[in-house]
C-alpha cells in the first residue's frame, strides 16, 4: 500500500505517518518548507514540497498513491473577514479532491473538525447525527471546517472519502500547539482560573490508529467523531497541574462574564482572542460509539495522555 499524507509536518499528520508506517505501506509525505521534517525526522518518507493551493503539486505527490490522508490546511482564526477565510479554505479542499481525481487515488480519509458536530436535542450526547448550521457561530474557523466537510461529502465517485471528526486533541509531539497550548500552560501553572465548560478530549496517538483503521473498515461517505474523555475544564486543568507537581486553578469566572469578556474584545479591533476561547460556549460532551463499532476506536485514559503531554512539552521547551 502506498499512501500519500498532507500535513505530515503537523501534530496529527505526523502520528497518521507514523501510524502508517507501523503498518509496513509506504509513505509519501507533503511539505510547504523543504527542510522541515516536523516531528517525524526520524521515520522513513518520501518528502515532496508542495502545498494546498498548488494542484500541479499535490498531484506528484499522489502519482501512484492508493490512498490518500488530508490532515493539511491553513488555520483560519480572522472573524473579522469570514467570507475571504471561507474562500481560502475551500479553494484549498477543492485543489485537494482535484488532485485525488486526477490522480486516481481510491480513497481520501480527510481530518475534519469536531466544529462541525452541532448541538444535539435534549435528553442525548453529541454525534454525528447532529451538524454545525453555517453562521451558527461568528467564526472563521467554524465556517470554513463547515464548508470543507460538506465539499467533501458532496464528493462522487473517485476518490471515496471517510471524514474523521478528532475532538480535543492531546498528546506528545505537538511542535505548533493548538488545543496544545492549555496543557503546557498549566503544567507550567500558569492558569489560575476556570470557568464552567465541558470538552471532550482524545490522544492523537489514538486518533491517528483510527485513520490507518479507516482505509480497510470505514464506511464511504460517513463521518465518525474521533474522542475519548468528555470531562470539565476545571477537572483538564486539576489533573494537568497534579501529574505536572503545581497549583491546580484556583479563581472560575463566571459564564455571563466570560461571554461579556468575549463581546467586548470582538468589539475592538486592536484585540484578537483565540479562537478557541472566543467559542467556548460550542464545546460539548461528545459521543465516540459510531467510531468504536465501526472503525475499532479506542480512547486509552486521559490521565496517560497528560503524563505524556508533560513530559514530551519539557523535553521541548517552546516559546509562549
Amino acid at each position: 500500500m502506498k499512501v500519500c499524507v498532507l500535513g505530515a509536518t503537523g501534530f496529527i499528520g505526523g502520528h497518521i505517518t507514523r501510524a502508517v508506517i507501523a503498518k509496513g505501506w509506504q509513505v509519501c509525505a507533503v511539505r510547504r518548507n523543504p527542510q522541515n521534517v516536523g516531528a517525524i525526522g526520524d521515520v522513513p518518507v518520501e518528502w515532496f514540497t508542495g502545498n494546498l493551493n498548488d494542484v500541479d503539486s499535490l498531484r506528484r505527490a499522489m502519482r501512484g498513491c492508493d490512498v490518500v490522508f488530508h490532515a493539511a490546511a491553513t488555520y483560519l482564526g480572522n472573524f473579522r473577514d469570514i467570507e475571504r477565510e471561507v474562500s481560502l479554505a475551500r479553494t484549498e479542499m477543492e485543489n485537494v479532491l482535484q488532485a485525488c481525481s486526477a490522480s486516481r487515488v481510491q480513497r481520501l480519509i480527510y481530518t475534519s473538525s469536531i466544529t462541525t458536530i452541532g448541538q444535539p436535542p435534549p435528553g442525548r450526547v453529541a454525534d454525528e447525527r447532529d451538524a454545525y448550521r453555517a453562521g451558527q457561530v461568528k467564526s472563521a474557523y467554524f465556517e470554513a471546517k463547515h464548508v470543507m466537510e460538506r465539499l467533501a461529502l458532496r464528493q462522487h465517485g473517485d476518490p471515496d472519502i471517510v471524514v474523521m471528526i478528532p475532538s480535543a486533541v492531546f498528546g506528545p509531539g505537538d511542535i505548533k500547539p493548538t488545543t496544545g497550548v492549555v496543557i503546557r500552560e498549566a503544567m507550567h501553572g500558569r492558569i489560575p482560573i476556570y470557568f464552567d465548560a465541558t470538552i471532550n478530549s482524545v490522544d492523537v496517538r489514538d486518533i491517528a490508529q483510527s485513520h490507518v483503521n479507516a482505509v480497510e473498515r470505514g464506511k464511504e461517505g460517513e463521518r465518525y467523531i474521533l474522542g475519548g474523555a468528555s470531562l470539565t475544564i476545571f477537572d483538564l486543568l486539576s489533573k494537568t497541574c497534579q501529574l505536572a507537581g503545581v497549583k491546580p486553578p484556583w479563581l472560575k469566572v463566571p459564564r455571563p462574564l466570560l461571554t461579556a469578556l468575549v463581546r467586548v474584545c470582538d468589539a475592538l479591533p486592536f484585540i484578537t482572542l483565540p479562537e478557541n476561547f472566543r467559542t467556548f460556549a460550542q464545546w460539548q460532551a461528545v459521543s465516540s460509539s459510531k467510531a468504536q463499532a465501526d472503525l475499532g476506536h479506542a480512547a486509552r485514559p486521559i490521565e496517560e495522555t497528560l503524563r505524556d503531554t508533560i513530559a514530551w512539552f519539557r523535553e521541548h521547551p517552546q516559546k509562549k
